[in-house]
Formats: structure tokens, sequence, C-alpha cells
């Protein structure tokens, strides 16, 4: 099962919903920077949409707004795709399986 672990910005406020069954789901979008600067200063960044579940979704939702800096480990990583307005797109997802809150603004 494919892993991904590191530091990551918070690209939104974390989004707590509840399934039909009242269970809390909490979805992140995550900012990773990785490789070397480009020309114009800045590293690149693979954005990923994550989620988890439970009680830990509902506590830790509040904390997690955007800017913050999450260290982070999501399991079960694999890409979707969709058909958008402007033809098929990707997303790369995954399942929370640890964070820890690491700053932030």
């Amino acid at each position: 099962m494919p892993k991904l672990f590191g530091l990551a910005r918070l690209g939104r406020d974390a989004e707590l919903r509840f399934t039909n069954s009242q269970e809390p789901v909490a979805t992140l979008s995550l900012a990773f920077s990785y490789g070397r600067k480009g020309e114009d200063g800045k590293r690149p960044t693979q954005w990923v949409k994550a989620s988890f579940w439970g009680k830990r979704a509902e506590s830790l939702a509040p904390y997690l707004l955007k800017g913050g800096l999450v260290a982070i480990t999501l399991e079960d990583v694999h890409i979707e795709t969709f058909e958008g307005t402007n033809g098929p797109g990707h997303n790369l997802v995954g399942k929370v399986l640890d964070i820890e809150l690491a700053g932030g603004n």
C-alpha cells in the first residue's frame, strides 16, 4: 500500500462533514513542496487531497486552518480521475494515517 509522509501546508481550512449515519469526516487540501528551487526562487508543489474519519477528525478540524504546517503520513495514496467542465482531470488522494500540528500562521 503506497504511503506518503512529510511536512505539508494546508491549502484551505479543513472541511468537516457528517455522513448519513452521522460519522464525522474531515477533508484536507495539502501542499507538499519538493525538488530544487526554480528560476523564480520557488520549489515545485504537489497538491494532495486527504481525508480522515471519526472523533479524531471532529476534534482536530477546528485547528487545521489554511496556511498551517502539519507533519502527516498518508496511506492508500492513489490517483483519481474525473470528468470536469474543462475535460478530464486527476487528483492525488490519500487517507490520513497520522497527523501532527507543526506550526503555521
